[in-house]
């Protein structure tokens, strides 16, 4: 008699819970809601906070299927692919594939596991085309790498599930476009494919399962949100200097404060240092070092830009107790499951509330445990954001992820793809992309478009032959130059950086990567610290810069591109706050803003602290020229749309120029002539009227449109950055993409990648959309102009971050430190 669907079920749950039970574990309603969901067939989004068993919430369903699909399966085992799990970063394989191997062992079953990333051999790979892996875990552009392999759909004709890990992290940027085309194409493929989504910090969940799943898709009908409720215990706390600077400056502080954080690094078993930048990583590991000798053997390091042996070295440490502490950056962020880590200590502001709660879940990670997090200051003013983040754990306010739109560079990188594999059919491709949330309402005539800038290249292009890479058989459109298909197999993906270095010993030793822009700065005999090294550059051969060790002193520390962060609009929201509270009495106040009481003193000496219904404005000479300082507490990238339509509007009520200094909290113009403030205030300069129109003239919007452009030519394949170690030199690709930029401009202003750029500028870079939010915020603020006699303690991080681009670090510190004394008398 056949065993009922119900009762079958029951059984497979069982199988479930008593392997919890030997672990001493007891599964959560979410993991178990998650097992029967999927048994059911239906897709979803499963929320739940860091370290609250999230793998096994998915792992378990997906052998539990295995064996309820193949009864006989320690007989007759069907090989072939079953389920793909998606990560967005390479550092979370192997944690992922020991929690899958551990069920599976345990079970007894005998599925296999297997890895492919960037990091995977070319002999694995090999191995793994000839005989796929029942569960497979990838990157988003190894994905897209199995999708340009010739056979692919037999390949995951079987495949039951995908599972899209840290889909927050992924949601809002181009590689979660990526998947979204992806997933519109396996979901054709394999018809029995169940897609789920992890999330853990998000604000618009629901929007990230239709993303995720397709706008009014038969997957979104069919499927559930699961949040698993679990009240994640995190205490956050503050260094704060027993000597408080009434003139902060960005990044002094945090090196002064490291021997407070050395009792704390002494009291855990293991420390997280989390800092913002790979740069900031390297300083604070060298000077721990140097200070501290003793964690010598005790310490590591990890960011990005490190080799592959390296990172796993250490992550395999961490899990082994045999470090005390490491100094990371984001490349530490996410889902690694490190059982030691007690504490975890941010250098700096995260910028955002999911970023710091992310973080801090990297301590404490066992369900249940209480997460502690130290926050250390760069320069005072920091702590209004460590008491705003204070406010965020405690309310559980957490950022939106907004999704990307009409991506048309991934989508034609994605288009090759599927013509380098098998070819594709327009009629049967065009209603899969627009299924997905991106391209829903993709028009037929830039479809039309997109189709003929494969086949022929752009209108103003048709005579070059190395623009038309697909052709057309039988309506089939297809890659049939080997030369082109290797190509754009070898660029897949859709981060563009800096082009990257290998850094090798000369004598042989691989030891990672930095950036050409650093690389190219340097002349033979140099000294740099990297990777926790001091090393001597002798050379660049061939995309690699040979090095030694050296035994010199140094001051050179490579920075890498896009380092910098900006405040999130939730965190910037949280700041204002935070800020506002320093006017109530000192019993309401966090003891951060506490600890600032005698910053904020001096800063009313000569202006104010604003207030919630204040919009603040202050004006003074120093013998750099005159500053005209605005406060909206917006994140940098807003100060530096406000900033350059500002000046944009002054000049024209009287011709002036000035030079733009911003950071986090406010802007800074300043020029060699004063500005009548009172007739900015009397013309309305802060209207969101011809807010767009003035962007674009106020900036140099085609020079930043120009920037955007070179990315979105890399990844559409109109620019090749180059062969394994012979890449293409940054300045060449750059101008490569400046000429078709300019190409565009002339003869085809409706090009759509060209289009493209200056909506990703004024979306993304200068956060448009923020930008006319904060002008009608101040709008309906009463407008504070101040006339003061000397910077305040507002305005000194702003201005003297204006000074970093004249001066070396030396001559700006002691620039600074005379800058301080002459404003304390």
């Amino acid at each position: 008699m056949a065993i009922s669907k119900t009762k079958q079920d029951k059984e497979l749950y069982t199988i479930a819970e008593n392997w919890f039970r030997q672990q001493q574990w007891k599964p959560f309603p979410f993991q178990t809601k998650a097992w029967k969901a999927f048994l059911e067939g239906k897709h979803g989004l499963l929320n739940a906070p860091t370290g609250s068993g999230k793998t096994y919430a998915l792992w378990f369903p997906i052998v539990l299927q295995y064996l309820k699909d193949n009864p006989d399966y320690q007989k007759k085992h069907p090989k072939g692919l079953k389920a793909v799990w998606i990560t967005p970063l390479r550092a979370l394989s192997l944690e992922i594939k020991q929690s899958a191997e551990r069920v599976i062992r345990d079970l007894g079953t005998p599925l296999t596991v297997g890895i492919r990333s960037g990091d995977t051999s070319v002999k694995e790979r090999a191995r793994q085309k000839k005989d796929m892996p029942d569960l497979l875990i990838t990157t988003p552009e190894s994905l897209q790498l199995l999708l340009a392999s010739k056979g692919y759909d037999k390949q995951f004709r079987n495949c039951s599930a995908i599972v899209v890990d840290e889909w927050h992290e992924l949601l809002g940027t181009k590689r979660g476009v990526q998947i979204e085309l992806g997933l519109s194409r396996l979901k054709t493929v394999a018809p029995r494919l169940r897609i789920w989504g992890i999330s853990a910090t998000i604000g618009n969940l629901e929007q990230a399962r239709e993303v995720l799943l397709g706008p009014g898709s038969e997957a979104l009908m069919n499927s559930v949100l699961i949040r698993a409720n679990i009240p994640k215990k995190i205490r956050v706390q503050s260094i704060i200097p027993e000597k408080m600077d009434n003139f902060p400056w960005r990044g002094h502080l945090g090196l002064h404060l490291m021997e407070d954080v050395m009792p704390i690094i002494d009291r855990s078993r293991t420390t997280l240092l989390f800092t913002n930048t790979r740069g900031q990583c390297e300083i604070w590991y060298q000077r721990l070092l140097e200070k501290h000798p003793e964690l010598a053997g005790l310490m590591a390091m990890h960011h990005g830009s490190i080799g592959k042996e390296t990172r796993i070295w250490v992550e395999e440490a961490i899990r082994d107790e045999r470090l005390k502490a490491v100094v990371c950056t984001s490349s530490l962020d996410l889902g690694v499951d490190f059982a030691p880590v007690e504490t975890v200590v941010q250098i700096g502001g995260p910028k955002g509330v999911a970023r710091f709660m992310q973080r801090a879940g990297r301590s404490g990670h066992r369900p249940g445990q209480e997460s502690v997090i130290y926050f250390l200051p760069t320069h005072a003013l920091e702590l209004v954001e460590a008491s705003a983040l204070k406010a965020a754990v405690a309310t559980q306010t957490v950022e939106d992820r907004l999704p990307f739109l009409y991506s048309f560079d991934v989508l034609l990188q994605y288009l090759t793809t599927l013509a380098v594999s098998d070819g594709f059919k327009p009629a049967e491709i065009f209603p899969e992309v627009r299924s997905t949330f991106c391209f829903q309402d993709l028009p037929e005539e830039q479809w039309q478009w997109l189709l003929n800038f494969l086949v022929m290249g752009s209108q103003s292009l048709q005579s070059y032959d190395e623009y038309k890479k697909v052709e057309v058989e039988d309506g089939v459109f297809k890659v049939t130059n080997r030369g082109v298909a290797m190509r754009h197999r070898l660029q897949i993906g859709t981060i563009v950086g800096d082009a990257q270095i290998s850094v090798k010993y000369q004598k042989g030793g691989y030891i990672g990567t930095i950036e050409e822009s650093f690389i190219s700065k340097l002349t033979p005999g140099d000294v740099f610290t990297f990777a926790g090294r001091t090393l001597e550059f002798i050379r660049v051969k061939e995309m690699q810069a040979m090095v030694r060790n050296s035994k010199a002193k140094s001051t050179k520390t490579p920075s890498w591109m896009g380092g910098r962060l900006t405040l999130t609009s939730q965190m910037s929201e949280l700041l204002r706050e935070a800020l506002y509270t320093a006017g109530e009495p000192a019993g309401q106040q966090s003891e951060e803003i506490r600890a600032l009481e005698s910053l904020f003193k001096r800063q009313r000496k000569e202006s104010i602290v604003p207030k919630p219904s204040e919009f603040l404005i202050e004006t003074f000479k120093t013998r750099d020229g005159y500053h005209h300082l605005f406060y909206p507490f917006e994140g940098r990238f807003v100060h530096e749309a406000m900033g350059s339509l500002l000046s944009y509007r002054i000049s024209l009520l009287s011709p002036i120029t000035f030079s733009l200094a911003f950071n986090d909290y406010g802007f800074e113009l300043l020029s060699d002539q004063p500005v009548d403030m009172q007739q900015v205030l009397d013309n309305d300069l802060f209207t969101t009227k011809y807010m767009h129109e003035d962007l674009q003239n106020s900036l140099n919007s085609t020079e930043m449109a120009r920037r955007k452009f070179r990315d979105i030519a890399v990844i559409s394949g109109m620019v090749f950055t180059g062969y394994p170690n012979k890449g293409i030199k940054m300045k060449h690709l750059q101008s490569n993409s400046q000429l078709l930029f300019d190409v565009f401009r002339d003869y085809e202003p409706d090009n759509l990648l060209f289009q493209q750029a200056f909506r990703e500028t004024f979306e993304h870079q200068l956060e448009e959309g923020r930008l006319r939010i904060a002008l009608e915020r101040i709008a309906g603020q009463q407008v504070v102009w101040k006339a003061c006699k000397q910077p305040t303690p507002l305005s000194f991080p702003i201005i003297t971050d204006g000074l970093r681009e004249k001066l070396s670090s030396e001559k700006l510190a002691d620039r600074i430190q005379r800058m301080i004394a002459k404003l304390q008398k």
